[in-house]
């Protein structure tokens, strides 16, 4: 990990290490409730840093299942009643039990059926973390009535001015993913410039980055920093991979690679 001490400062650094050496120790449990796109590659994500994974979505047993978990994912990537009634039974028994919740609203502007679970979730269930491009990001920001007043911004630009304003109102921690990374709480805005192009070419890893931010949303009370440190971790691994790989499909391959090479050379 010499490398990645180029972009962050020593107590950054001290603080991955050490959420990542708790991870390999626990094998934090993730429970996911994520769309069929992404189950897979989710699961090896979260196994490449030392997490184990549970991709539970019946909802017979997620109240169960989430109750044995360190931290829930919930993912709007796949609709169905079963799913969306499952991700409601386990919101409420993470929130029950005190575990953090990773909430990823997939193309929550795209219909009306998605738009009314999302409200009805983030009314009945406290996210610690949302995880969402910037589209989506605004999209949750209209839902909430929230506008910047500034025309001249880019968009990503205008999803960080109106994230400011929606972590405070829903008080959690908002991550906006793309070209550069925002990661945003009441206070604060951390930029991270790492990452490449290429890993918007491999179906499902802003999913498997849900699965990492929730794994060290399990080991760290700080939301914050857990998000930055789990932000930073993808973006290094992806831009390690992009370096070594011929296309797409090498990209994913390299970069599940790279999060495991990067995480047990120090693990304890």
């Amino acid at each position: 990990m010499n490398d990645l001490k180029n972009f962050l400062s020593e107590t950054e650094y001290k603080n991955l290490i050490n959420d990542i050496q708790i991870i390999h120790t626990k094998k934090t449990l993730i429970h996911s409730i994520t769309n069929y796109v992404a189950i897979n590659f989710s699961a090896n994500a979260l196994l490449s840093i030392g997490a184990s994974p549970v991709m539970s979505r019946a909802p017979e047993e997620v109240a169960q299942m989430t109750s044995y978990a360190d931290a829930l994912v919930l993912n709007l990537g796949t609709p169905e009643e079963q799913s969306l009634k499952a991700m409601l039974i386990a919101g409420k028994a993470a929130n029950e039990k005190g575990i953090p919740i990773v909430y990823d609203p997939v193309a929550v502007g795209a219909t009306s059926f998605r738009r009314e679970f999302n409200r009805k979730l983030l009314n009945d269930v406290r996210v610690s973390i949302i995880r969402g491009n910037a589209s989506e990001i605004l999209a949750l920001c209209d839902e909430h009535k929230i506008t910047t007043g500034v025309d001249t911004y880019d968009q990503g630009e205008i999803a960080v001015e109106g994230a400011k304003t929606l972590a405070v109102k829903i008080e959690t921690i908002i991550i906006i993913s793309g070209k550069t990374d925002y990661i945003i709480n009441v206070k604060e805005v951390r930029c991270l410039n790492l990452g490449d192009d290429m890993m918007s070419k491999v179906t499902a890893m802003g999913c498997a980055t849900d699965g990492i931010v929730a794994a060290f949303a399990a080991v760290n009370q700080n939301m914050f920093h857990a998000a930055c440190n789990a932000m930073v971790l993808c973006g290094y691994a992806g831009q390690m991979a992009a370096a070594k790989s011929q296309g797409n499909g090498s990209m994913m391959i390299n970069f599940l690679d790279e999060l495991y090479n990067t995480t047990v050379s120090i693990k304890i």
